[in-house]
């Protein structure tokens, strides 16, 4: 098996199992317990916290452990709009996670306004000042698409959320363990992590919440988390979380390179073995492990289960919205012709693929489409 689909969950990597395991034995109080065992779970919560902080670039009061980034986004849209109705102003093909959330919103009498995109997936300058900024409860945006890997510039969007009182939130669950974030510079309200796209377990992430920022919880119990997200703790957890992004910092420019070197070479081969090909998104400002990429003359869905059967594990996009028979709303939003969307795959890459896979894969590969469209 050859595991390309990174983007959907990475493996946990054998450090963080480690400490996860070291945690569960010495640290499994409850952190809100007052006697010995619970101030060492606590202690080791608050290192997980700073460390977290440290390297996306906030203060440790500003990190809300969630169980993931559909939790993440999912209170930071609910929570920070809470109360109030208006318009909430956001790029198309957003994450699921947010889109049911605003959907949620407009049933209560919010309603969405959506930017455009040009066809390599950037937003449109002139979409964004021509937004109802004055009517605005909210923007949110994904840093790194999720299914095309393209990064967007988010400086203009949150310098008009700024210039208006806007808050801004930014779903970063596919940026943050792949290329440099900084929470500061995004100059965002809230954003969205996730552990399990960096190498981390699964089952937890983080709100990262502007200080002074009122974000109304929705969940109802106790008052962990600064009273914004109810629940004890999972002190293993985040400690995992906290050791896959250290991992991620400390090797940040030889793992990068790693991600870019793989793709680009596979994404070489493919182009030479397999014409028609066409990369989806910008190539510019793209994740440096993501090849969203249409097969023209291929059926997408027939291609993913004979590849599958072949042993290379890939997607059509998002696992959030798996089971789904339409075409890539991403797609449909950079305006792409049927014969690219109905054809296209994403294949990630993870820092545990090796050059011998990628030229495995590509051989395989080559071979499905040649069959397929023949």
């Amino acid at each position: 098996m050859i595991y390309l689909d990174n983007n959907a969950t990475t493996p946990v990597a054998e450090e963080v199992l480690e400490e996860m395991a070291r945690v569960s034995r010495v640290a499994y109080g409850n952190p809100g317990s007052r006697h010995l065992a619970g101030r060492k779970a606590r202690q080791v919560l608050e290192d997980s916290r700073e460390v977290i902080a440290e390297v996306i670039g906030c203060s440790p009061d500003e990190v809300v452990f969630t169980s993931g980034g559909t939790e993440s986004s999912n209170l930071a849209i609910a929570g920070l709009t809470a109360g109030r109705k208006g318009t909430v102003i956001l790029p198309p093909a957003e994450h699921p996670a947010t889109e049911e959330a605003v959907k949620r919103l407009s049933k209560t009498g919010s309603r969405k306004h959506r930017l455009r995109l040009d066809g390599q997936g950037q937003l449109v300058k002139e979409s964004l000042t021509e937004a109802p900024w004055d009517d605005a409860v909210l923007a949110t945006a994904l840093l790194a698409h999720n299914e095309t890997g393209t990064v967007l510039d988010l400086q203009e969007i949150s310098e008009l959320c700024e210039q208006h009182g806007v808050p801004f939130h930014v779903d970063a669950v596919q940026a943050v363990g792949k290329i440099p974030v900084s929470f500061r510079r995004l100059k965002a309200t809230t954003m969205s992590v996730a552990s399990h796209k960096f190498c981390g377990p699964r089952g937890i992430g983080a709100l990262i919440v502007r200080d002074g920022t009122r974000v109304i919880p929705q969940s109802l119990g106790g008052h962990q988390e600064q009273g914004r997200r109810a629940g004890t703790e999972s002190v293993a957890l985040a400690a995992g979380m906290a050791r896959a992004m250290k991992l991620f910092h400390q090797n940040m420019d030889n793992h990068v390179g790693h991600l870019r070197s793989l793709r680009d070479h596979f994404q070489a081969g493919l182009a030479s073995r397999c014409a028609p090909f066409v990369v989806n998104g910008c190539l510019e400002r793209r994740l440096p492990n993501t090849l969203h990429a249409a097969f023209p003359g291929c059926n997408a869905d027939a291609l993913l289960v004979a590849l599958d059967l072949a042993g290379i594990c890939c997607s059509h996009g998002s696992a959030c919205a798996s089971g789904s028979s339409e075409p890539a709303p991403i797609l449909l939003a950079m305006q792409l012709p049927s014969e690219i969307y109905s054809a296209s795959i994403r294949f990630s890459i993870g820092p545990q693929n090796t050059m011998e896979e990628i030229d495995a894969a590509v051989q395989i590969i080559s071979e499905t489409v040649q069959r397929l469209r023949s």
